[in-house]
């Protein structure tokens, strides 16, 4: 009957809808061809919103970033009638069917449009024509660092986005708000850098063969913590540096104990080195780092040659003193420094080094004089023992060498101007 058919109208659940393509008219227009073609440049902004910085890497040069990235443009093929002036909004399946601007990043290793759940793209059409259209990025890009003044150094990266056709003759590229047009997240933060600023800017870019373009710099500063590698590189090399200044203190004839201690603190040294020198990358000129630590170890270095002067020039001074006392030619005699070696004990020259062919252990010859008669302990050489005994400060510093005296004022003195020096060239 006629009521149920009008019923039927009124319905709209049984009215079927129009497609996207018949309301925007895409089938009746060639969207291969920019907007306005033939004419002026289109006009495209752009505004940028930093999620986050993933990852700064030294040995490949280059940072990780994710953002949003907008654009705004005005194609009146696009335009569609609205009584209530609202906009349509769309997701990624209706990009390939109209024209949008090709940005694309320079300098970009790698990037991808995040797709989960589904491509985190947004496509939103107003009445008059005007387009926005959303990506959610993450990209990689090159960023030319400078590893000279490395730890102490500040970084400076940029992001830049380019249309790859379009020269400026068909499109220009334009930060949508000026410098408000990049924002960040509050809650960006970096493991080893602190983020000093954000900051957009434009230019032009030439190529030979296809012209100029216009191009958008996303530029950021990135100061590096010096904590971290205070800890880790700095402060063990100090230690390094003041634990070999200890041997100065011990007695010259202390061969095994000044040797080892030297030896030790090279090592390290050079394992402290190699440890900084592989989470670097191999650059050919010298980062500030490699001047602190090449400079401490050659303090640890010189302390070593120090030792083997004062071991050289102890050795020659007892030589002529036991030849001047007539006692080289003895058969069994022989001088502190050859006594020690022989035996592991310590001997002072002035005491009698005659020795027995085969002398016996250090703790067994004490042994056995502890057990000896009570009355020889009024012996001349007892008595040299006790006061010995008594006065162990002063018979060290007699018998330290002069160089070993200046070395105590010298190396600490030097290192501290290197230092001073060092931290105020740099900071």
């Amino acid at each position: 009957s006629k009521r149920e058919i009008k019923m039927r109208k009124l319905d709209s659940t049984k009215v079927r809808p129009l497609k996207t393509e018949q309301l925007l008219h895409i089938e009746d227009h060639d969207f291969a061809l920019r907007p306005g073609f033939g004419g002026s440049p289109i006009p495209v902004g752009i505004d940028v919103q930093v999620e986050s910085i993933d990852s700064i890497s030294e040995v490949d040069m280059d940072f990780t970033m994710t953002l949003y990235l907008r654009h705004y443009w005005k194609d009146e093929r696009l335009s569609f009638r609205s009584n209530k002036n609202k906009s349509m909004t769309f997701d990624g399946r209706l990009i390939k069917k109209i024209w949008v601007p090709d940005v694309f990043f320079v300098h970009s290793k790698r990037s991808f449009i995040h797709d989960t759940t589904v491509e985190n793209i947004m496509l939103r059409v107003y009445p008059d024509g005007n387009v926005l259209f959303s990506l959610r990025i993450t990209v990689s890009a090159m960023c030319f660092m400078d590893f000279s003044r490395f730890p102490l150094d500040t970084q400076n990266c940029s992001l830049e986005l380019e249309s790859y056709a379009y020269n400026e003759d068909d499109l220009m590229l334009y930060w949508k708000h000026g410098n408000k047009s990049l924002s960040t997240d509050e809650h960006i933060s970096l493991s080893q850098f602190f983020i000093e600023e954000f900051s957009a800017s434009s230019g032009l870019a030439f190529y030979s063969s296809t012209g100029w373009y216009n191009r958008l710099f996303i530029n950021f500063a990135l100061r590096r913590h010096i904590f971290f590698f205070v800890l880790q590189s700095y402060f063990p090399a100090m230690l390094m540096v003041m634990l070999s200044w200890v041997s100065f203190w011990i007695d010259r004839r202390a061969v095994p104990a000044r040797v080892s201690l030297g030896i030790t603190t090279v090592l390290t040294m050079s394992t402290i080195m190699t440890g900084v020198s592989a989470s670097m990358p191999q650059v050919s000129y010298i980062k500030a780092v490699d001047v602190y630590l090449w400079i401490s170890f050659l303090f640890v270095f010189l302390s070593v040659i120090e030792y083997a002067a004062v071991n050289y020039l102890t050795t020659i001074e007892e030589r002529k003193q036991l030849k001047k006392r007539g006692k080289a030619s003895g058969m069994y005699s022989m001088d502190a420094v050859q006594a020690m070696a022989f035996d592991g004990c310590f001997h002072d020259t002035d005491v009698d080094m005659d020795l027995p062919p085969f002398p016996e252990p250090c703790e067994e010859s004490e042994t056995r004089a502890s057990q000896t008669n009570i009355s020889n302990t009024d012996t001349p050489r007892l008595k040299r023992k006790r006061s010995l005994k008594g006065n162990v400060g002063r018979i060290i510093l007699q018998n330290n060498h002069v160089i070993d005296t200046y070395s105590r004022i010298i190396f600490p003195s030097v290192y501290i101007v290197f230092n001073f020096f060092y931290w105020g060239l740099y900071i």
